[in-house]
């Protein structure tokens, strides 16, 4: 394998980094994005009874803050739980921005690795083309080892680079999918900690009449 890595030349050198980098983030990534510590069992109940009971100290709430991003988005909106509905839904908003943010963290590299990566391929498919063609202009034609190193030059870095490149794209847009999905579920229950805050209930949606049962409803 190390022979095969050396074969493909200087240009091996940044898709080796790359993928060291990538393997990396996504180890990180996906320790840092369990759900069990983004969105704690039970969490948002919990954080209700404590605002029901109105038991809520400075303490409590850092460190209710430092346990989850769940647990900073509702922090947040327990620190002005006295003001507007309004006020509170700004603070949940900004909070939110934050807390979005840090759990996206590195994903914007994961994903420039993935779109290098093919290019870096194919610089080093370039530079192997162009050995082989320098082998050819000097008289190697009658040669085929010295035209094989070019040749397995270009397709080892252009392997190398897909092989970075594909597994970083799927696990990109797999992080960005699993990001998206806990914010859905810490917007519930945001909304819901933000109704118990204010002692409003969401509307319920009234299903909307087709045409044609308004149509029978009218005759």
């Amino acid at each position: 394998m190390l022979e095969i890595l050396m074969a493909g030349g200087w240009a091996m050198a940044p898709i080796l980094i790359c993928s060291a980098v990538a393997l990396a983030i996504v180890l990180e990534r996906w320790w840092t994005l369990r759900r069990k510590a983004v969105l704690p069992d039970g969490l948002g109940e919990e954080v209700r009874q404590w605002a029901r009971s109105g038991q809520l100290d400075p303490a409590h709430l850092d460190a209710l803050a430092a346990g989850s991003p769940l647990g900073e988005l509702l922090a947040g909106a327990l620190a002005v739980r006295n003001r507007p509905r309004e006020q509170i839904k700004e603070r949940i908003e900004d909070t939110g921005r934050h807390v979005v943010h840090r759990m996206e963290r590195y994903l914007n590299t994961l994903g420039t690795i993935a779109l290098i990566g093919p290019l870096l391929g194919l610089l080093g498919t370039v530079i192997g083309l162009i050995r082989m063609f320098m082998q050819v202009m000097g008289g190697g034609m009658a040669d085929p080892t010295k035209m094989a190193g070019g040749i397995g030059e270009a397709l080892i870095c252009t392997a190398s680079g897909l092989v970075v490149a594909i597994p970083a794209y799927v696990l990109h847009r797999y992080f960005r999918s699993k990001v998206a999905g806990y914010c859905i579920d810490m917007e519930k229950q945001a909304t819901a900690l933000l109704d118990d805050l204010t002692g409003t209930a969401a509307p319920v949606a009234r299903p909307r009449r087709t045409t044609a049962a308004a149509a029978s409803n009218a005759g």
